[in-house]
């Protein structure tokens, strides 16, 4: 008995080891992992004279190509070119990449804005247009000091003030150094066909001269000026900061918020009201209502509608400010909205944009009560000096003590955010730099309006001129210390007829590219000599997307001349997403204006914004932000959670993360390789659509990619390695029908593909190439050919019919499979060459080395559209379809029944019968004969209509075991009763219309359909068998 239990366990034990290399052999073929291990020194030409892989594997295909593409400087428009001053015939594209942040790491936009403009620039580069694609990086002033100053505090406990100027500079200069070329590294991942050489950031000393240059230019001109205005203000960065780094939180009524500095959270969305006292008659009151309790301490005056009458009685009079003892008129204003509150309200125009305006129009003072820092000024004591937020609660209790509380409640409302450093932002009066937007505005809009400018979807045109025509003047400076130092210059004057000047009075305030230059200018205004005139540089920086709108010129050494300059400026497209249409389009375009009297580029494409497959937006606290270099890779879940890990989120937003990144992607995310990531951002690209992505998707285009693969290996073995191409398009031998119609189908593809890139429409090229390659080489004529190929000799110079057919099909052959990789190419560059590089050559001494330089198809050359071939052979492929769907229900899957078609037009008849063998071959039949007209089909046929041309008829006699098919439908029979009696039960419960979900009532429908149409199929079929028996 031990024996025995020892036996037994062993052979348990060997059970278990023999399924679980099945289950690791299974698993490594699906996953298709091949490493190409030839040495090849980065820069060479990738060895492909060896065999292929049985299987794609990008790891494999994308190894070794793109250095070798760098080094023979394909990417250059110099390539190919005697001159670059000499006219090219075929044209000229220029485009500049959206310069990422320095401290950016590649995410899903990048990729979406790397594929797109990737696949334009090798699209337009094959058409033999000479093309550039300018790479840039920008010096992200917000984001990079953010991210020195942790550093630094990081390792040493040590403040930029504390290090001072010059030596932090130099700090984010060595992080740059570092970390800044990352963001490159993985462009060339994605394939981007950039000439790096070019690669320009923003800092660099070429752009800085171009930036000083702009603002002492506009200066000059009067459309840089300074003012003391209200701003976006950050307490945590001191600095001003733009719209765009402003994200607006909505609140639906009370919230606690975390801000940082602050242990306990802040109450948010209520609105406080409470009274103040009438100066001539304490006993009466007018009670005002806000939301920031701490800058009543700010208010100067209390505004009422001129028209309501509860507040007719208060003309000219004047209320108390029970803790600053000020006096404050009531002013009748038409901006104040009778039925909010009580229709009165406190005007504080030093901390809120609307308030400033009715201060403006009433001459009120500005009193600010909040320093940089986020701390009370100009308060009495107790207030002075108490954090904003501790001083709303003070205040609050304050007005309690003095019985002027008159209540609380819930208030929707939308709190400012600042994007780096997650603080509240704050409204507060500073002088700046503004630029004059209103006259480069309207220029901008009248491009647009003229057709100089195209802004496609055409409909972000309405959004252009919306911002256009009611656009406001640009504060360009932030209290920064990275970026571009502002070169303007406060003047004092060392003499007794000039008095000193204020900060915010800009007649004290000359630019200059040097300091000589500036002493001079102020000189001369002055009426002093230089000697008098001692000059301050301004400490604050510009905003980052200052230097950013001069890019597409900056980049080229303006104002200098220089070739590069005169051959590739203005540019020819801005692709980028429409979320900074304002912020980075509309700037360029306005400064391009002022600057060189041109538009920058003729073309803006927007694409859409990235969200994931729920259609959220991409954040960090969801879990559903998404590296594209792990989708090329691959990524566990475990990498997913080490990622987040190392991330700044708090607790609860890092648990969550977690369980979103659990539920998206349960098995982590698979190796899906650059080509399909970069095919499926393309093919998702619906115009003015945001692209709701699912790795799902993504997996599906590597799958397509392994189909390429199979074809491809097929196409070579089926060419043989004696195989030469003829010199032209057209194929030798005897031409069949399949080759005339899979001709026609490629000369639609290339209609279709040159058409959608023409006009932008990437999901139409995507599908033209796909659909081609996948529905018809790939499912109808590779198998079609098979027949024609094993007829033949092999050798490709008989005379025999089954010769020259097969010559035919192999020349055909090589054209698609030549053709469709180069559609292909623009969106798949690494498989696609990977595959090209081992077709032998039509010209082998006079074609292009590489696919990314090689012609991409011209219609014009690609003119075999014949559309009656292609109804012959549509026609067929639906005798196929409906042979198909009857093997199917039939489950004949390895008979092969006899066929028989009754056509009832001899014309159709005919071309039953010449695509006869290609219906046979394509759908599994054994004897395939069209019936005479009058002749009917031989008793036990299942019948099928294909169309109304063509009843299909399969026998099925002698075929099936009808005995055994019969007990089979009739289980599936009553199977089908009772699936379609429950869900008719479920459906006629007599509150399903009200209780259950539309979209659960759909699927129900849907189900109770599919049902009553299989059971038609059944009772068809089991009327069929009955009578065979």
């Amino acid at each position: 008995m031990e024996k025995f239990q020892q036996k037994k366990e062993k052979s348990q034990q060997q059970e278990k080891a023999a399924k679980g290399e099945k289950k690791e052999k299974k698993e490594r073929k699906e996953l298709g992992v091949v490493t190409y291990d030839r040495e090849t020194p980065p820069g060479e030409k990738k060895d492909v004279s060896g065999p292929m892989p049985e299987s794609y594997s990008p790891r494999y295909v994308e190894a070794a190509w793109y250095p070798w593409w760098e080094r023979q400087g394909f990417f250059k428009p110099e390539y190919g070119r005697a001159s670059l001053a000499q006219p090219n015939p075929r044209g000229l594209f220029m485009m500049c990449l959206p310069p990422p942040n320095v401290t950016g790491s590649l995410h899903l936009g990048h990729a979406l804005t790397g594929a797109i403009q990737d696949a334009l620039t090798r699209w337009h580069r094959m058409r033999g247009a000479t093309t550039l694609w300018v790479p840039g990086c920008d010096h992200a002033g917000i984001a990079t000091q953010v991210v020195v100053e942790r550093r630094l505090w990081r390792e040493s406990g040590r403040t930029r003030h504390q290090l001072g100027r010059e030596a932090f500079l130099r700090e984010v200069w060595r992080w740059k150094e570092e970390k800044g070329d990352r963001i490159y590294h993985q462009l060339r991942r994605l394939g981007t066909s950039m000439d790096w050489d070019r690669a320009c950031f923003t800092m660099d000393p070429k752009l800085s001269r171009a930036v000083c240059e702009a603002f002492v230019r506009l200066h000059d001109e009067g459309l840089i000026y300074r003012s003391k205005r209200l701003v976006n203000w950050s307490c945590a960065l001191k600095s001003a900061i733009s719209d765009i780094e402003v994200d607006k939180k909505e609140l639906g009524g009370r919230t606690l918020l975390s801000v940082p500095g602050y242990e306990a959270k802040v109450e948010f969305g209520v609105l406080v009201s409470f009274a103040y006292v009438l100066e001539d008659h304490e006993e009466e009151e007018v009670v005002v209502a806000t939301t920031r309790l701490e800058t009543m301490l700010g208010d100067v005056a209390v505004a009422v509608h001129p028209d309501d009458p509860r507040y007719q009685h208060l003309r000219g009079r004047r209320v108390r400010h029970p803790f600053t003892g000020r006096s404050l008129p009531i002013i009748h204003d038409g901006f104040v909205d009778v039925a909010f509150g009580t229709g009165a309200v406190k005007i504080t125009p030093a901390h809120d944009a609307t308030d400033f305006e009715v201060g403006q129009r009433h001459g009120l003072p500005c009193v600010t009560v909040l320093s940089d820092e986020g701390r009370l000024v100009n308060v009495p004591p107790p207030f002075l000096g108490m954090r904003r937020f501790e001083a709303r609660g003070a205040v609050l209790e304050a007005l309690k003590q003095r019985g002027l509380f008159r209540g609380v409640r819930d208030n929707p409302m939308v709190v400012p955010i600042c994007s780096r450093s997650k603080d509240v932002v704050e409204p507060l009066l500073k002088p700046q730099w503004y630029l004059r937007c209103e006259g480069l505005a309207r220029g901008a809009a009248e491009a647009v309006r003229r057709g100089d400018l195209r802004i496609l979807p055409h409909g972000h045109a309405r959004t252009w001129f919306q911002w256009m025509d009611n656009i406001r003047d640009w504060c360009i400076s932030r209290q920064l210390w990275w970026g571009h130092r502002i070169p303007a210059y406060f003047v004092t004057v060392r003499h007794p007829a000039v008095p000193p000047g204020e900060d915010e009075d800009g007649r004290y305030w000359v630019s200059g590219r040097s300091e000589d230059e500036a002493r001079a200018k102020a000189a001369r205004a002055f009426g002093v000599s230089p000697e008098s005139i001692d000059l301050r540089q301004d400490e604050d920086v510009l905003d980052t997307w200052f230097s950013s709108g001069l890019f597409p010129f900056s980049i080229f050494g303006w104002p200098e001349p220089s070739e590069d300059l005169e051959v590739f400026y203005p540019g020819t497209l801005l692709e980028t997403g429409h979320d900074i249409l304002f912020f980075w389009v509309a700037r360029m375009v306005m400064l391009g204006l002022a600057l060189t009297g041109e538009l920058p580029f003729r073309e803006v494409y927007l694409h859409a914004v990235v969200r994931d497959a729920h259609g959220r937006k991409m954040s960090k606290s969801l879990g559903n932000v998404i590296d594209p270099l792990d989708v090329v890779t691959g990524i566990s879940l475990e990498g997913l959670h080490a990622q987040l890990e190392s991330s700044n989120l708090d607790p609860a937003e890092l648990e969550r993360a977690r369980q979103g990144q659990k539920s998206d992607f349960p098995n982590g995310i698979p190796e899906c390789g650059t080509d399909a990531l970069r095919f499926a951002l393309c093919a998702y690209t619906a115009q003015g659509r945001d692209i709701n992505l699912d790795v799902g998707r993504v997996l599906g285009y590597r799958h397509f990619c392994n189909k390429l693969w199979n074809s491809a290996r097929f196409t070579l073995r089926a060419l043989g390695p004696a195989y030469r191409p003829p010199a032209g398009l057209q194929p030798r031998g005897t031409v069949g029908l399949a080759e005339g119609w899979i001709r026609s189908r490629l000369s639609l593809a290339v209609q279709q593909c040159e058409a959608a890139l023409g006009a932008y429409d990437f999901p139409a090229a995507t599908t033209a190439a796909h659909g081609f390659w996948l529905y018809d080489l790939c499912d109808v004529y590779l198998e079609c050919v098979k027949p024609v190929l094993a007829r033949g000799d092999g050798d490709g110079d008989g005379d025999g019919d089954g010769e020259a057919a097969a010559l035919a099909a192999r020349d055909t052959l090589y054209t698609c499979l030549d053709a469709g990789l180069r559609l292909l190419a623009p969106f798949m560059p690494f498989v696609t060459e990977e595959l090209w590089q081992r077709l032998p050559r039509r010209d082998p001494l006079g074609d292009p080395p590489s696919l990314c330089v090689s012609p991409y198809p011209d219609p014009q050359e690609y003119c075999w559209r014949d559309m009656e071939l292609e109804a012959t052979m549509e026609f067929a492929l639906g005798i196929v379809r409906t042979l198909r769907s009857l093997r199917a229900d039939y489950n004949l899957t390895r008979s092969k029944a006899d066929c028989f078609l009754q056509c009832p037009a001899a014309e159709w008849a005919a071309r039953a019968r010449r695509c006869g063998g290609y219906i046979g071959t394509l759908a599994s039949c054994g004897a395939l004969r069209v019936l005479e007209p009058g002749e009917s089909p031989p008793p036990g046929c299942a019948v099928a209509v294909a169309s109304d041309r063509c009843t299909v008829h399969l026998l099925l006699k002698g075929v099936i075991d009808a005995p055994k098919e019969l007990a089979k439908l009739g289980g599936r029979r009553e199977e089908l009763g009772r699936q379609l009696e429950r869900l008719r039960e479920r459906r006629a419960a007599p509150e399903y219309g009200t209780k259950v979900p539309p979209a659960v009532q759909e699927a129900d429908a849907a189900k109770l359909a599919q049902a009553e149409a299989e059971l038609h199929k059944v009772l068809e079929a089991l009327e069929l068998v009955q009578r065979m028996l």
